[in-house]
């Protein structure tokens, strides 16, 4: 960044405008999800294309389309497609089921919590959504509770601990593609990072789950049926991706190998896999067209000035890597907790983090692990999120009576802190 140019504050607006509308409408509707995020986000740019008088509109939807079709972006487009198609794949073909049971059969009575919150956080790892997990398991921890006795609010809270684990982390998660593809680092070197940093956090939180639990429940006797090479698509897309496998390739074979599995064991015919890839893709459409418009707004506002004031406002006083740090997870947090979707923020506050990356010598892997950890974090613990409103919803419980549970959210954010914090002193 050139230190010289402070940047035009102006050049924000059309972020502001799409704040403005968002939040307003999401408080007046009583409802964060009834505003559909596209329509805000398209005036928003469309109040970009108007800005900047000196302009033409043909050159300013030249800027546009640029932005849109520059090459990180197209591919995280396409990476947002195959994902999609892998894992309703994977979910039609009986994959989810088969991995839920095959833990609840070799969980241990007295530690049915923890291995709540484990089974949550492998499932969330294999599929790579939150939301698909807490869909799953969250009708399964209300089994346990209404026969155990343990309270409900508690085991929920595990589920939704487990399911933000694998959001984070894991290689097919939309943040985890975002976050890479926006500062450039491959997804194998932003896992190691990252899986480090909130190891700890999922250890302590599983210790705690089963000491809270002793003496809450009776043990619960059923036996679940599963078919293990339903699950092996799962374990064999993680190997592929630590290794080191192109994540193109990786996805295809995993939609490849599932659909083969799924056509063998009788879950659907040619069709039926075709069907289940076109659900997958459209629903990822509108994360893809969001994807396209901020690249094309960001883009316009750079041109005009809007990020270069926004590294100056962060970068103010920061004279070190951890002031740097600590200024992007102040804007991934910041616009999470006003979104509500972690992927939309590391998506938006993307291309502002790798420009604060460069200046301070911040490594992709590490700005990329940044940028999800702490979009994951307030994701989690929002009550307003999807993933308690939904959480929330299926066991018929107040978001907020959850909020009590939720210790690996809060304790990933604490592990990314003292990281941040003290990982220079522990260098030196």
């Amino acid at each position: 960044m050139n230190t010289t140019n402070k940047g035009k504050l102006s050049a924000l607006l059309p972020l502001l405008v799409f704040i403005i509308i968002f939040v307003a409408l999401s408080v007046i509707s009583g409802d964060f999800y009834a505003v559909p995020v596209i329509v805000p986000f398209l005036i928003a740019a469309i109040v970009a294309l108007f800005m900047n008088r000196k302009l033409s509109i043909n050159q300013k939807l030249d800027i546009f389309c640029k932005g849109a079709g520059e090459g990180n972006i197209i591919l995280m487009c396409l990476i947002f497609i195959l994902a999609g198609a892998f894992a309703e794949i994977a979910k039609a073909m009986g994959a989810v089921e088969a991995t839920v049971n095959l833990g609840l059969t070799y969980i241990p009575s007295n530690i049915l919590v923890s291995g709540i919150f484990i089974i949550a956080c492998f499932i969330s790892l294999s599929i790579g959504t939150s939301m698909g997990t807490i869909a799953t398991l969250v009708p399964i921890a209300v089994g346990i509770s209404q026969k155990t006795g343990i309270p409900m609010a508690l085991i929920v809270g595990a589920v939704v601990g487990g399911s933000m684990f694998g959001d984070n982390l894991s290689m097919i998660s939309d943040t985890t593609i975002a976050a890479t593809k926006t500062q450039g680092c491959e997804m194998k070197d932003k896992f190691r990072m990252n899986f480090f940093i909130v190891l700890p956090a999922a250890i302590i939180s599983a210790i705690i789950f089963g000491v809270i639990s002793i003496g809450k429940g009776s043990a619960m006797d059923i036996s679940y049926s599963y078919d293990l090479i339903k699950v092996v698509p799962y374990i064999s897309v993680l190997i592929a991706a630590l290794f080191g496998v192109n994540v193109l390739y990786v996805l295809i074979g995993g939609s490849v190998f599932s659909g083969i599995i799924g056509m063998a064991y009788g879950a659907f015919d040619i069709v039926g896999l075709m069907q289940a890839a076109a659900k997958g893709i459209s629903g990822m459409s509108e994360l893809i067209i969001i994807s396209l418009i901020i690249g094309g707004m960001v883009e316009l506002m750079k041109y005009n000035g809007g990020i270069d004031f926004i590294l100056n406002l962060v970068t103010r006083g920061v004279k070190s890597k951890t002031g740097a740090e600590l200024g992007i997870a102040a804007l991934v947090s910041l616009v999470d907790i006003c979104t509500a979707n972690n992927t939309i923020a590391i998506v938006t506050v993307g291309p502002i983090a790798k420009d604060i990356a460069d200046q301070y010598g911040v490594e992709p892997k590490r700005s990329a692990s940044i940028l999800d950890m702490f979009s994951c974090v307030f994701q989690g613990i929002i009550p307003y999120g999807a993933q308690l409103l939904s959480a929330a919803s299926l066991a018929g419980l107040s978001s907020l009576s959850i909020m009590r549970y939720l210790y690996y959210p809060y304790l990933m954010g604490i592990c990314a802190l003292i990281t941040i914090i003290f990982s220079p002193r522990l260098k030196k």
